[in-house]
């Protein structure tokens, strides 16, 4: 089985897609292993353009492998941005997501965005309200809360908005409270007009079948293993901090715990799968909400 980062653009011709892609800009998210980027290079080599990711942990560097960013080859085929770009051991939040896509939207490529990340998407096509930072100490405060008290602290409307299962999304809120006494969707309500209006993009949303996707997120990691993933986690482990946004790559921890004595290396492979196939499951649930509006795809389909 080829697989999108691995990659496997050229399966996308013969796809009928809307006429859209041959020229503005296109949108493309989905759940993990689903072939995004594929049919993200399918789009550049075939019409043209500049791929850029958006995608919350390919923007790091240290755990390319792991993260499915683009390698040589597919780097060679079209121009790609915003992959690991970012120290590993750095912060990143979709704010700073916007200001490194925005000079991009005015350069001379016509911009693919695609990645998994479905608040970046969001964000770009609806606005992202500026919140002021959040001290040190509160962050503190909030890491050592449980997420149940962290979201007692919720107001409803921000619950109804937010997955209150995501520790990030809920900690977010809570903080920004915390530290503004502004609940996050009074902010949100001051939301300035958004970089890229959704209007004037052609927007592609992957929806494949569940087991389909499975049998691929299964094939994937075995791949990424073939590809080094494991020397990519030795190499990471002196620096290794679970604190750190890019520890959050999915398998780095596992392949951790391999390395230390803690988990067989069959284990680590099945903790990953399982990892990778609860991330899909939340992915899937973000597009049911948030992107109904855009042009459904059954990637199973293709020729």
């Amino acid at each position: 089985m080829k697989l999108s980062g691995q990659n496997d653009g050229d399966h996308w011709a013969g796809v009928t897609l809307p006429p859209g892609i041959r020229s503005g800009p296109v949108l493309i998210a989905g759940p993990t292993a689903s072939g995004k980027s594929a049919l993200a290079l399918h789009i550049a080599r075939t019409f043209g353009g500049l791929i850029i990711n958006a995608d919350a942990l390919q923007v790091f560097a240290g755990w390319p492998v792991l993260t499915a960013q683009p390698g040589p080859a597919d780097l060679a085929r079209a121009p790609h941005a915003l992959y690991g770009h970012i120290p590993y051991d750095a912060t990143y939040s979709v704010g700073h997501w916007l200001r490194d896509v925005a000079p991009l939207l005015r350069g001379p490529d016509r911009p693919i965005i695609v990645g998994g990340s479905g608040l970046y998407f969001t964000a770009l096509t609806t606005g992202l309200a500026v919140i002021p930072p959040v001290p040190s100490q509160i962050r503190r405060s909030a890491d050592a809360m449980t997420l149940a008290q962290l979201v007692s602290g919720l107001d409803q409307a921000t619950i109804a908005k937010i997955d209150t299962h995501n520790r990030a999304r809920v900690q977010r809120a809570a903080e920004v409270f915390m530290a503004t006494s502004r609940t996050l969707t009074d902010w949100q309500a001051d939301t300035p007009a958004p970089l890229l209006p959704l209007g004037d993009c052609t927007a592609l949303a992957l929806y494949p079948p569940v087991d389909w996707l499975n049998a691929r997120i299964i094939a994937r990691f075995d791949i990424m293993l073939d590809q080094g993933a494991l020397a990519e986690a030795a190499g990471m482990r002196p620096h290794w901090n679970p604190a750190h946004l890019s520890a959050k790559a999915i398998g780095a921890a596992a392949l951790i715990a391999h390395l230390d004595g803690q988990l067989s290396l069959a284990k680590a492979r099945e903790a990953a799968v399982i990892a990778s196939r609860q991330y899909a499951k939340r992915q899937r649930t973000w597009l049911r909400a948030r992107m109904s509006s855009w042009t459904a795809i059954d990637p199973a389909l293709r020729p």
